[in-house]
């Protein structure tokens, strides 16, 4: 880092510039149990103060309760923030518990309406399609998109979870600055399709769950055991049973090197991504989340760490041997439909 704030790098060609690290807000509100909103804002004030400027919600999160929660701190530091959003996770009148994906014009406009007004700004800097609706064409999906920017609701696109054909279908309607999926040292399923489109096209790579949901940084081992009842990491399969005794067993590399480094499993976890820029030669901006300052502060320190060969050797067989899929229903995601 210089100047103690780490550097930056580009949301696609023409897309705005960032922090190489951004923030993952969901879990500040919503998703990981019990919070302590005061400590949350101190984390989103001093992610800021080392340089983080894309922060990431949504409107599903908390049915709209985590943009709400953010709207203070962007409103503080509008001209210092890139504020990233999503729609497509809708809320069925007759189960509030349910999420179903839609992509329509209809509900797009409805959305995007709502999450400004809760947001409390004038135009979202990045919008993204958080899930794909298999039942509407992508074209016509980002043609509505491309229609909220030209009217200056949004001023760049995203997508989350898309294929590498459904991505070069999108952007041949509009660009697309940034594409959103996991990818972390258990889930590298992106890397046969995905990361080389983006690379193609220009379009940055933004990973969620860098840490693997806490998984890698070793907080928690088995989520039925460790997790409190309304987190929903209990759902994944790869948390649960005999997969999480399974996958902690793969952490033995990641600890090795942590130990050899004098650094924590989540800073080795987050170097390996953050690496991948290098590699896949393209921009590549994780959003690892938090809700505590030291972890801010642990959390950027990876931008600095620079593996070995032997060190991304040494974890280089881990995803193939993790037991368990991401989410108990894959087809939502771009591994599901490639």
């Amino acid at each position: 880092m210089t100047n103690g704030k780490i550097p930056a790098a580009r949301l696609g060609d023409d897309g705005p510039e960032v922090g190489v690290q951004g923030l993952g807000c969901m879990g500040m509100s919503f998703g990981y149990g019990p919070t302590d909103a005061g400590e949350a804002r101190a984390t989103l004030e001093r992610a800021l103060e080392l340089g983080v400027t894309l922060y990431d919600t949504a409107d599903a999160y908390g049915a709209g309760e985590n943009e709400r929660f953010l709207s203070p701190f962007f409103k503080a530091h509008r001209d210092e923030v890139v504020i990233a959003t999503k729609f497509a996770l809708a809320i069925p009148p007759d189960d509030p518990t349910r999420r179903i994906i839609r992509n329509d014009a209809p509900y797009i406009r409805e959305a995007v309406e709502a999450s400004l007004q809760r947001l409390d700004v004038d135009v979202i800097d990045l919008y993204y399609m958080h899930r794909r609706d298999v039942n509407v064409p992508i074209e016509e999906t980002v043609g509505v998109m491309a229609e909220l920017v030209r009217e200056g609701k949004v001023k760049h696109l995203g997508l989350s979870e898309v294929t590498a054909a459904e991505l070069r279908t999108a952007h041949a309607v509009h660009p697309i600055a940034a594409v959103q999926s996991e990818w972390s040292l258990f889930s590298r399923d992106i890397e046969a399709q995905v990361v080389p489109a983006t690379r193609e096209l220009g379009v940055a790579l933004v990973p969620y769950s860098p840490l693997g949901r806490g998984f890698l940084t070793g907080s928690f081992g088995n989520a039925d055991q460790d997790l409190t009842t309304g987190d929903f990491r209990r759902q994944q399969p790869r948390f649960t049973g005999e997969n999480a005794a399974a996958n902690q067993a793969l952490l033995e590399p990641l600890r090795a090197v942590a130990e050899a480094r004098g650094a924590s499993l989540g800073q080795i976890a987050l170097a390996w991504v953050q690496q991948q820029a290098a590699v896949h030669d393209l921009p590549v901006i994780p959003i690892p989340g938090t809700r505590k300052v030291s972890r801010i502060e642990e959390n950027v320190t990876a931008v600095d760490i620079r593996l070995t060969e032997e060190e991304l050797a040494l974890l280089e067989p881990i995803a193939a041997k993790v037991a368990g899929n991401r989410y108990a229903d894959m087809s939502f995601t771009s591994a599901g439909r490639e």
